[in-house]
């Protein structure tokens, strides 16, 4: 039996004590197949950056159980997560979060750098992932000499290039414009129709309806979650041109 890349059970996250105690989330449970392409939305204060924050590893939860890729979170040190984000989890955030006097292949090769791989190989591959997000004409550039989009398309190259078993996406598009937020949706499109797990945080509706499966949160609550298309086939924008 396959073995789920997200399983969540009975999740809480409280912050603060007595009068100025927040219950950011309340028992979310919640299991997430490889191959499936998932957006969580929700309102602010719902839960859903708290959510993307225990998903990511960034955060642990209050209480309750969370297994990435077979791997329970709460047996790990510091250490141990640290190693796991590196090679579990690829991260595209909002801002992009690229270092600024480096190029964009330097950029892509820092994960790698992190996790020990060696010169020859991180170059290969970095250079493989720009190819794949359509940066090959601008490896060399820094991220000022890029638009907000081509930022974007060097984060999720990062994000692919330890080929993690998660690609957590937080808020992608909310710094680009129409274009290139079509441009970055595609590539999640291609992602997802190759197999490619995708989670992605988004409160805007046109974004959420690429994704094959659509979970609601309130309250730091599941209110509903809803499937689009099946785990094992194109996303809804793909099936809907497929011949």
């Amino acid at each position: 039996m396959t073995v789920p890349v997200l399983s969540l059970s009975d999740i809480t996250k409280v912050y603060g004590r007595g009068d100025a105690e927040v219950r950011a989330l309340r028992g979310v449970s919640l299991t997430v197949e490889r191959g499936d392409y998932v957006a969580i939305m929700g309102a602010s204060g719902s839960g859903k950056s708290t959510l993307m924050n225990i998903l990511g590893c960034l955060d642990v939860p209050s209480s309750g159980r969370y297994l990435i890729d077979g791997t329970d979170i709460g047996s790990l040190d510091e250490r141990r997560l640290a190693v796991l984000r590196n090679r579990k989890i690829g991260f595209v955030f909002q801002s992009f979060n690229l270092i600024p006097r480096m190029s964009a292949l330097a950029n892509v090769e820092l994960p790698m750098a992190y996790g020990g791989v060696g010169a020859a190989e991180r170059r290969t591959r970095a250079l493989a992932a720009l190819e794949q997000v359509g940066l090959s004409d601008r490896v060399r550039h820094e991220p000022n000499e890029l638009s907000g989009g081509q930022q974007q398309r060097v984060a999720v190259a990062r994000a692919l290039v330890t080929a993690p078993a998660l690609l957590l996406a937080d808020e992608p598009t909310g710094n680009l414009d129409t274009t290139s937020t079509e441009d970055v949706l595609r590539i999640f499109d291609r992602l997802s129709a190759g197999g490619r797990t995708i989670v992605l945080i988004t409160h805007e509706d046109d974004v959420a309806a690429r994704a094959k499966r659509v979970i609601r949160l309130v309250d730091g609550r599941i209110v509903d979650d809803r499937r689009q298309a099946p785990v094992d086939g194109p996303p809804p924008s793909m099936a809907e041109v497929a011949p």
